[in-house]
């Protein structure tokens, strides 16, 4: 069975202890930019580190993708540009960053290409961008580090190990994103979409439902009008029938669990059934040559973003060195990209804090202490002593970071422009409480 990957429309934020509001446009954070001495501390018996290098496997998707994407060899950019900068600067503790090996899954072969990474030993730890996790686990049992592109929740809860651009996603949850986007819009009936081949996608598609739901009459009286969770994955058929269900409930905005591919269809049967006016929240579109080339089918929708996106101010944040090193490197600017330079920045302070004697167990340990982590204010804060368990609903929800946030970007022109403030692109709540309020615009750094 395929299984989607859907980045979900859920926060992935920081520090839950503080009450505060997040009333402060801007967020200093314990992300750490200090760079290393460059002299070489001694060690001996420590996979993957030499004298000279410090060397990281990478695995996870290249062929038989079946959305069609760029995932592995794009990560992997992400993550030899920051290996770049770091490195320009003398490395760490005078090594060299270095990815010394690289696998392609297949799609299907995830635990066979973990266990030749773990069976192997001869690297510090690993980074995976895959469809489907079937190997991650064998990383945790092995106690040996792995980042992720964290769209798999499952197979990341629990696991001090591994860890994510964001922490844990709570896929059930409902949350004020939703309705904020909606209310933006001016919307009034709200269609919901998931695919029925994902479990992701599927609670993904309930929560926004529930979501809306809750927090509908506080945007407006937004109600729900048309809930489905069970598409076939790639629309085979079509989205025919369901458009015109849709028409039918009067929907005027839809929050879409799907895929890129997906919602070009839907946004093209839309378009045929005359609803072109109708507005829709993508979770995986935030991808510029692909909204290009679709010409005038996406005029007005909006885009969920999970870090700082492109089109932000830098100011305060390590977005111009990625944007520097990427160009450096020859290298296309991607959404997944970005998520391998952000794995690769949080590898490097968990590095860094475990201090000149490390090894693998005081990298997770060190890793798991950090309580604002930003990637360099390219994502909300993350505190990863409660990052491997996702937060539970309720209010005032349990487990939870310290904001709820998101980076919004609307489609104009065939191009993303930032939605508010360019230097303060986060629309946060508080994360400690549940009730509906209007969201800040946050700057972290």
């Amino acid at each position: 069975m395929v299984l989607v990957a859907l980045a979900l429309f859920l926060p992935a934020c920081g520090n839950s202890d503080d009450d505060d509001d997040a009333s402060g446009d801007t967020t200093s954070t314990t992300a750490g930019t200090t760079s290393p001495t460059g002299a070489t501390t001694k060690l001996t018996g420590v996979p993957g580190v030499t004298d000279t290098e410090i060397r990281f496997a990478a695995f996870g998707t290249n062929s038989n993708n079946p959305l069609g994407t760029c995932v592995l060899d794009c990560y992997v950019d992400g993550i030899n540009a920051y290996f770049a900068w770091r490195n320009s600067e003398g490395g760490l503790d005078g090594r060299k960053l270095v990815v010394g090996t690289k696998l392609d899954d297949e799609l299907s072969k995830n635990q066979q290409r973990a266990k030749e990474i773990v069976s192997a030993n001869d690297t510090f730890g690993a980074f995976s961008a895959t469809q489907v996790p079937s190997g991650w686990g064998d990383f945790a049992a092995a106690n040996t580090p792995l980042w992720t592109w964290s769209i798999h929740p499952t197979e990341m809860t629990g696991r001090n190990s591994i860890f994510g651009y964001t922490p844990v996603l709570c896929t059930t949850c409902t949350g004020r994103t939703g309705a904020y986007v909606a209310k933006l819009a001016g919307a009034k009936k709200v269609g919901s979409l998931g695919y029925g081949v994902s479990e992701n996608s599927k609670q993904c598609a309930q929560a926004n439902s529930r979501s809306i739901q809750r927090y509908g009459a506080q945007v407006g009286g937004v109600t729900v009008g048309y809930t489905n969770d069970s598409l076939a994955f790639g629309l085979p058929n079509g989205i025919g029938p369901e458009v015109s269900a849709m028409k039918r409930a009067g929907v005027d905005f839809i929050l879409a669990c799907i895929d890129l591919n997906g919602m070009k269809t839907l946004a093209q049967e839309l378009q045929r059934q005359g609803m072109q006016n109708v507005v829709l929240l993508h979770p995986n579109t935030y991808d510029q040559a692909f909204v290009k080339n679709a010409g005038q089918l996406f005029e007005g929708d909006y885009v969920g973003v999970g870090f700082r996106p492109f089109e932000a101010d830098p100011s305060g944040s390590s977005l111009a060195e990625y944007q520097k090193w990427m160009e450096q490197t020859g290298k296309e600017q991607k959404e997944i990209a970005m998520i391998g330079w952000l794995n690769a920045d949080l590898a490097y302070q968990g590095l860094k804090a475990a201090g000149p004697q490390l090894d693998r167990a005081k990298v997770i340990d060190a890793t798991n202490k950090l309580t604002a982590f930003t990637g360099g204010g390219l994502t909300a804060p993350v505190n990863w002593t409660i990052g491997h368990q996702p937060r539970t609903d309720g209010t005032p929800p349990g487990n939870a970071q310290q904001y709820e946030c998101l980076a919004l970007v609307q489609i104009k022109g065939g191009q993303f422009q930032v939605v508010g403030d360019t230097k303060a692109p986060w629309h946060c709540w508080p994360g400690n409480n549940g009730d509906w309020s209007e969201p800040h615009n946050m700057n972290f750094e």
